[in-house]
């Protein structure tokens, strides 16, 4: 039988300092994991770190041999406290000094645990003092409970149903070990390999790699298709209506995302001619001292989309957008003609469903700068598709997950607009 010792998360943490150190990660972007890939169910890497650190420690009053009052049991467990302050920091998340504490106490409790069980039959094999156990989280996700037992000094073992969980784990747990202290291997970095004299620690090698590679598929992509993604350049006309534009008149701004509603026609007999917005919400940004909205403007029997900062007069119904209730209910923007989800359905499967740009986001020098979109922006973005683009079928009898197949987008390629194509078939190319 196994003899199990009591751990430190079993008696006590320090949950004020976790709770402060991980609730200060969602601020944190620069070499933070969550800016690889978004994840809707992330853990705080502090928390993670310090979950699995109390749960591979013992508590003092398993050993009643070291600490036999609880005055001396609770200074150890304060001493242990201590060291998990420092642990959850961010600052420390690359400390090595801090980083062989933390696993020097593990090691320690590891080593206790296998003296308690060296009768076990299995003892050579579960309870080596050399080698500590292994690490799996069969439900990785982010991957924020495998790369911090790994960086505890665990092996870890991570895996996932959801491919962008695996691809997520790959390049944060499995990859980077298998190049660790190793130089890089780009032309450049070679010539300056001599001026590197301190060698490459971990995975100091592959990041520099991937930097390299990175900006030259950047530039070489646009060197290709750079003048599809053109900066926006605010006019004084743009201005007029927009007191928050006159600083940046006269400045092109990089755009960092085109917003586009999907369209259909209009049940309105009167109006079937127009294809009308399916907009879940025309709010853009609720951030105090930071609101911005869509405004649709309806004229000549047509409409318009324009972008307006502050709070709108209407809440409710700009939160609304046209959507009607739950599920694909619309209303048609020109006519309030409830539009139900068998008709956005049949004009989907008809090769009726059309887009248009509702609104632009470019970068500002002090956050985000929403515009109202333009027909240059509109008409670059209708470029022409690629001569080849992947033909791949979606399954259409699974519609629980692929439920787009409904609205007639069929393959792969229907879910990305030609721009999109021309982009991602460019990247494929060059690597």
């Amino acid at each position: 039988m196994i003899q199990p010792g009591k751990k430190l998360i079993e008696v006590a943490l320090p949950l004020e300092a976790i709770n402060k150190a991980s609730a200060r990660e969602k601020s944190i972007r620069h070499g933070h994991p969550s800016t690889l890939h978004l994840w809707w169910a992330r853990r705080p890497l502090a928390t993670a770190r310090a979950v699995i650190f109390a749960q591979m420690v013992d508590d003092p009053s398993a050993h009643p041999d070291k600490f036999p009052t609880e005055e001396a049991q609770e200074r150890e467990r304060r001493r242990l406290f201590r060291l998990i302050e420092q642990l959850v920091l961010w600052e420390n998340t690359t400390n090595e000094t801090v980083l062989s504490q933390a696993r020097e106490e593990i090691q320690k409790s590891w080593r206790a645990t296998c003296a308690a069980n060296k009768g076990h039959p299995r003892a050579k094999e579960l309870f080596n003092p050399d080698r500590l156990p292994a690490f799996h989280d069969p439900f990785a996700g982010g991957g924020s409970l495998p790369l911090e037992a790994q960086r505890l000094g665990l092996e870890a073992h991570a895996s996932d149903l959801n491919p962008v969980a695996v691809l997520i784990c790959k390049a944060m747990i499995e990859i980077p070990p298998k190049f660790a202290g190793r130089p890089p291997v780009n032309s450049e970095a070679r010539k300056q390999q001599q001026v590197h004299s301190g060698g490459w620690k971990g995975a100091q090698g592959l990041a520099e790699d991937v930097r390299f590679y990175g900006q030259w598929m950047r530039d070489e992509a646009e060197k290709r298709i750079g003048h599809l993604y053109p900066k926006i350049e605010v006019t004084a006309e743009m201005a007029k209506a927009r007191p928050d534009l006159i600083p940046l008149v006269g400045e092109k701004l990089t755009v960092i995302a085109w917003l586009w509603a999907r369209t259909v026609k209009s049940p309105n007999p009167a109006f079937a001619h127009l294809e009308v917005p399916l907009i879940s919400s025309f709010i853009l940004s609720t951030r105090t001292g930071k609101e911005a909205y869509i405004e649709p403007v309806i004229e000549a029997g047509s409409y318009r989309f324009t972008v307006k900062v502050g709070k709108p007069k209407d809440i409710e119904a700009t939160r609304n957008g046209t959507k009607l209730a739950r599920g694909a209910n619309f209303q048609c923007l020109i006519s309030g003609t409830p539009m139900a989800g068998e008709h956005i359905r049949a004009e989907g499967k008809a090769g009726r469903m059309g887009t248009r740009l509702m609104a632009i986001v470019a970068e500002g020098d002090h956050g985000r700068v929403y515009l109202s979109p333009t027909m240059e922006h509109e008409d670059i973005a209708r470029c022409e598709m690629p001569a080849e683009v992947p033909t791949q079928e979606m399954p259409v009898d699974d519609t629980a997950n692929f439920w787009c197949t409904l609205y007639g987008l069929t393959r792969f390629a229907d879910l990305f607009t030609p721009r999109q194509l021309v982009l991602l078939m460019t990247l494929s190319d060059l690597v």
